[in-house]
């Protein structure tokens, strides 16, 4: 994307809305492309933050989850559920993850029809890295104040749960 600007469009989309007789969506439409916007430019810094890592989002979250369960491992279906996305993500990210030597897949002991997620020690590492790496350079400085942040993360809980995404 070419420099910055000298003007908001979404503001400038929000004023378009309302002239074209569309006011009654003009808040809605800005508060959606708000949050995609922030989106695109959150992901930017988390991409460039993981890339020294050869991580995705996608791959250091399967990481933190195996890292946080109580035996670093996890079956395959309730790691998809846990990170809401569909069975066949969590084996392309699974497969890319064991690739890079920091998961194991193997069957579950206790239910052999079950395949077990599972963090190696080089996994484990890789993800202290990058959380610390993170937290440096994305999370602890989000772009707008601790007070904010806590109010926004309120207000997206309403549309999550409004969304049944819990």
């Amino acid at each position: 994307m070419s420099g910055k600007l000298p003007f908001d469009p979404i503001a400038e989309a929000h004023r378009q809305w309302v002239a074209h007789e569309w006011a009654a969506a003009a808040d809605g439409m800005a508060a959606v492309t708000s949050i995609v916007r922030a989106q695109q430019i959150l992901f930017g810094r988390i991409d460039a933050t993981l890339k020294p890592f050869s991580l995705s989002f996608a791959r250091y979250e399967i990481l933190m989850v195996l890292t946080f369960s109580s035996r670093g491992s996890m079956p395959m279906s309730r790691l998809g559920s846990r990170l809401q996305v569909h069975p066949a993500s969590v084996t392309s990210a699974v497969e890319r993850l064991e690739n890079q030597g920091f998961v194991s897949r193997e069957p579950d002991a206790e239910d052999r029809r079950k395949v077990l997620a599972t963090i190696t020690e080089s996994g484990r590492a890789i993800a202290l890295s990058a959380t610390e790496a993170l937290n440096e350079s994305v999370f602890t400085s989000v772009g707008i104040s601790t007070q904010e942040t806590t109010e926004l993360v309120a207000v997206l809980e309403i549309l999550r749960r409004s969304a049944e995404d819990f």
